[in-house]
């Protein structure tokens, strides 16, 4: 299974992030249910991460 830090820690980035992102989501969808959760659930974390270290960037830039 791919290291979810590594898929998603360029969210702003291009479009080998977003591919690479896709790639994880189909992997995650072929897992069973339980498994999918926790999978989606640090991804919906990496992102949040992500996201708002990108707010804090720009208020301090």
């Amino acid at each position: 299974m791919p290291d979810e830090n590594s898929t998603v820690s360029g969210a702003s980035g291009g479009v080998d992030d977003t591919d690479a992102l896709l790639s994880r989501l189909r992997l995650i969808e072929d897992q069973p249910l339980d498994q999918r959760a926790t999978a989606f659930a640090q991804i919906h974390d990496r992102l949040q991460q992500t996201l708002e270290g990108g707010d804090a960037q720009q208020q301090h830039g």
